[in-house]
């Protein structure tokens, strides 16, 4: 199995390190090798790095033009990776570039591809078992691609766990240069962050203060500032409808069309649980919710719940915190 490499400022991406740890697993299955490939302007000790993570091999491709992200170049340089060594099943996370770049792979190979999974397994005939949410999170569908090569499928972050880091492996490194050819018709312009400079990423943080519609306003809503700055690396995030209310950007969204955290403390903060978001936290390690329906679902995954109205109940949490941290 072959897990797409993703780098952001030059560094290997968590998600890499996860898809090879699930990656690992299924190849024990499979008896197949765990491959990993890496396009980058400088590899450096990159492949090192992968290896120590779980992969046999690493396939890397290394140019200059590689330095920044390109649906084009990127999907031309892995489809003639692909079409030489003949992978059995390539994964990708389920990132924003990894949705980008896996489907314009599998048009390009004329395979199919399973997005966002959530599990995976083996069947008896030694097939990737990809499984995604499907109508609309209500049920999980299990996926089989059992006519073309290779099996394909996006996988999102956060959902595995990546494997203890061993320096002392040892692995193989191909290094591949793809033929000339493929056309970017993309130009970078310019490079934005999506969030302040220090600011934690919601599938990073230890601590999430997550709020939703209960809230009833943007105003009522900003107190989870104030609840997250009592914590080491937290950060503030919130449901769909929080974001659609406009009250947080995108980034900051948990659920299905969101990202999938898995923090150690969860803050559910007028949030009723609709089975979209619970996709997205219910592995978190302690989850605390606050919700004045007694019958939200969001309390079937709460370790700690508060009945009540989280505009009352919110602040004197606070300062019962505050007070306790003295």
């Amino acid at each position: 199995m072959w897990v797409i490499s993703e780098l952001e400022n030059g560094q290997i991406m968590d998600v890499t390190f996860e898809l090879l740890g699930a990656a690992k697993e299924l190849d024990a299955k499979m008896g197949e090798k765990c491959c990993a490939v890496l396009i980058t302007a400088a590899a450096g000790e990159l492949p090192a790095q992968l290896i120590a993570g779980g992969a046999d091999t690493v396939y890397v491709i290394e140019d200059a033009k590689y330095a920044d992200y390109s649906t084009e170049l990127y999907t031309d340089a892995i489809c003639q990776l692909v079409k030489k060594y003949e992978p059995s099943s390539v994964m990708f996370g389920a990132t924003d570039d990894g949705r980008d770049l896996a489907p314009r792979v599998a048009a390009r190979l004329h395979t199919g591809l399973c997005a966002d999974c959530t599990a995976l397994d083996v069947t008896e005939d030694k097939l990737v078992a990809w499984t995604r949410p499907a109508l609309g999170g209500n049920i999980c569908a299990t996926i089989v691609c059992d006519q073309h090569r290779p099996q394909m499928g996006t996988v999102r972050p956060k959902v595995f766990k990546a494997l203890e880091p061993d320096n002392a492996r040892t692995g193989e490194v191909i290094a591949f240069t793809p033929e000339a050819g493929a056309v970017n018709h993309v130009e970078l312009v310019a490079k934005e962050s999506l969030s302040s400079e220090n600011a934690v990423k919601i599938d990073e943080a230890d601590m999430l203060a997550a709020g939703g519609r209960g809230f009833g306003s943007k105003e009522n809503f900003d107190v989870l500032e104030q609840l997250a700055a009592l914590f080491e690396n937290s950060a503030v995030a919130g449901t769909r409808a929080a974001i659609d209310e406009g009250w947080l950007s995108h980034p900051q969204q948990v659920g299905q069309s969101g990202k999938t955290v898995k923090p150690h403390i969860y803050f559910a903060c007028g949030i009723s649980g609709a089975v979209q978001h619970l996709c997205g936290m219910k592995e978190s390690d302690i989850v605390i919710a606050i919700n004045k329906d007694a019958e939200a679902p969001i309390f079937t995954v709460a370790d700690y719940g508060v009945v009540g109205d989280v505009n009352v109940i919110l602040p004197k949490l606070i300062e019962k915190i505050k007070a306790y941290k003295g």
